[in-house]
C-alpha cells in the first residue's frame, strides 16, 4: 500500500512537472529553428500561474464540469501508467477525458468552439484506432497488456515493431497538436479558428486544459518508452530523437485539412499496422 501511494503521488506530481518542462523545451527548440531567442524554459509554468489568477469566466456550468473531468481522466491515466496497470484501461481512461473536453466545447454556441470540437472528434477518429493497434502489436509480441510485464520483456520492442512505432508517431503528432495535424486548436498564429476547441475557456479553466494536456504528453511519451525499455540510455535517446523529429515536422510542414488527415493517417497508418502485425503473427 505504501509503494502504491508513493507511485500515485509521483504520477500526480511528475505528470504536470515533466509535461510543463517538455512544453518549455518545445518552445525553445521551435524558436531556435525559426532563428528566434524564444521564451525561458519555465515559461509554460508562468503562463499557467498567471491564468490561475485571472477572473474565472465561463459560458455555462457544464463547461466547468467537463474541463475538470478532462484533467481528472488525464491525471488518472498517468497514475495508472506509473502503477504499471493495463494498457487498454489506460487508453480507455484517456479517451474519456478527451471526449469530455469535446463535450465542453460543444456546450458553447460559439461557432469557433463548435468547429474546433468537430475537428477534435475527427482527430480522435484518426488516432484512437491506431493506438489500439499499437497496443495489440505489443500484446502479440509480449503476450500481455500489463505494463509491469512489458517493461520486463528481455528484448527491445522497436526492432520487432518498427512500423507500429511510426504509427504511434502519427498519434503523437496529433495529440501534441503539431503541423500538419493542428486542426482543432494550437498556439500558432496561423490558426484560422482562433483557439478552436478552447475558444470559450479562460482564466483558471484554460489553465486546467493546459495542465491536462501536459498529462497527455507525458502519457504518450511514456508509451514511446515501451519500445526500448531494456536500457535507460536507449530509452532516453529514443525519446529525445522522437520529440526532436516532432518539433522539426511542426516547423517544416503546413496545416492540412481534415480530409487529408483522415486519408493519410488511416491509409498509411493502417497499412503499416497491418504489415507489422502480419510480420509478428508469421513469426518475423
Amino acid at each position: 500500500m505504501t509503494q502504491t501511494a508513493i507511485l500515485i503521488v509521483c504520477g500526480l506530481i511528475s505528470g504536470p512537472l515533466l509535461g510543463g518542462l517538455v512544453s518549455g523545451l518545445d518552445r525553445i527548440l521551435t524558436a531556435r529553428m525559426q532563428s528566434r531567442i524564444g521564451p525561458p524554459l519555465f515559461q509554460p509554468f508562468y503562463d499557467v500561474i498567471k491564468l490561475c489568477f485571472k477572473e474565472p469566466l465561463v459560458v455555462n456550468v457544464w463547461q466547468v464540469f467537463c474541463v475538470h473531468v478532462y484533467v481528472a481522466a488525464s491525471s488518472i491515466a498517468v497514475v495508472l501508467f506509473f502503477l504499471q496497470s493495463d494498457l487498454l484501461l489506460i487508453l480507455f481512461v484517456q479517451a474519456v477525458g478527451a471526449v469530455m473536453l469535446v463535450v465542453g466545447a460543444l456546450s458553447s454556441t460559439s461557432p469557433f468552439s463548435q468547429i474546433g470540437a468537430q475537428r477534435e472528434l475527427l482527430q480522435m477518429l484518426s488516432y484512437e484506432p491506431l493506438l489500439v493497434l499499437v497496443v495489440v502489436g505489443i500484446y502479440i509480441e509480449t503476450g500481455s497488456f500489463k505494463l509491469s510485464q512489458i517493461y520486463h520483456w528481455p528484448d527491445p520492442l522497436l526492432p520487432k515493431l518498427p512500423f507500429l512505432f511510426i504509427v504511434l508517431g502519427y498519434a503523437l503528432t496529433i495529440k501534441l497538436r503539431k503541423s500538419p495535424f493542428d486542426l482543432s486548436t494550437c498556439h500558432h498564429g496561423h490558426q484560422e479558428i482562433v483557439k478552436g476547441l478552447l475558444t470559450d475557456y479562460s482564466g483558471p479553466f484554460l489553465a486546467l486544459t493546459e495542465v491536462g494536456h501536459w498529462f497527455e504528453v507525458v502519457l504518450l511519451l511514456g508509451l514511446c518508452t515501451l519500445f526500448w525499455s531494456t536500457s535507460w540510455v536507449g530509452m532516453g535517446i529514443l525519446l529525445a530523437a522522437t520529440y526532436f523529429l516532432e518539433v522539426l515536422l511542426d516547423n517544416i510542414t503546413s496545416r492540412m485539412n481534415w480530409r487529408w488527415m483522415l486519408s493519410t493517417v488511416w491509409g498509411v497508418g493502417l497499412a503499416l499496422s497491418l504489415v507489422n502485425l502480419i510480420w509478428l503473427t508469421q513469426g518475423g
